[in-house]
């Protein structure tokens, strides 16, 4: 694994928790030589990420649409800045150019990230691991969600198992490193809705 996408938030809480388990996670990455693979703000997680990566000589690519670019918000530090026309644009590069996907606390946006990388992973579009940092317990309710979507059988469980849920940053990458979907986790190479 050379790169990971990271999808964060816009916004940052202060949350010290949050900070810590930031610093960590960009130890593990820019020690191991991944780079980072991130939206290309210079704000919220994103910016505390991009920066924290940057501390510690890590490769940080962005990818960021011209609008954004437009309002200044883009990190002007980083390692490579990729501009795009547009914000599909920019998911699709992200996607492409990172071997894995790594979620932490963020908003309606990173929500989105997160379903639509996982949704291609369920469809057999990749096969490249999908890992959430659920930090303080943030992702608690996302995931009884999940759960809630198996026992109703709107969701197969393998595909729900397809998504690593930890706390701890340095075992979550080590996770995604050894990640491989069988054919037989993914529903469509099984074409089972059940």
């Amino acid at each position: 694994m050379k790169s990971i996408c990271v999808y964060c938030g816009a916004n940052f809480n202060g949350d010290p928790l949050l900070k810590t388990a930031i610093e960590s996670l960009a130890e593990t990455m820019a020690s191991q030589k991944i780079e980072l693979v991130y939206g290309g703000g210079s704000v919220g997680v994103m910016g505390v990420m991009a920066d924290e990566m940057l501390k510690r000589d890590g490769l940080v690519t962005g990818v960021i649409p011209q609008f954004l670019m437009d309002k200044e918000v883009g990190h002007t530090g980083i390692t490579q800045m990729i501009v795009t026309e547009n914000m599909h644009q920019r998911k699709q590069k992200m996607a492409d150019i990172a071997d894995g996907f790594l979620i932490l606390p963020g908003g309606f946006g990173t929500l989105e990230e997160f379903f639509e990388v996982l949704t291609w992973l369920q469809l057999g579009l990749h096969n490249k691991p999908i890992g959430v940092l659920n930090v303080s317990g943030f992702y608690d309710p996302l995931f009884a969600q999940m759960d809630l979507m198996v026992e109703h059988r709107f969701l197969k469980k393998t595909n729900r198992d397809l998504v690593f849920n930890e706390t701890d940053p340095a075992l979550l990458v080590s996770k995604m490193k050894n990640f491989s979907a069988t054919p037989d986790e993914v529903w469509f190479r099984d074409r089972n809705l059940s």
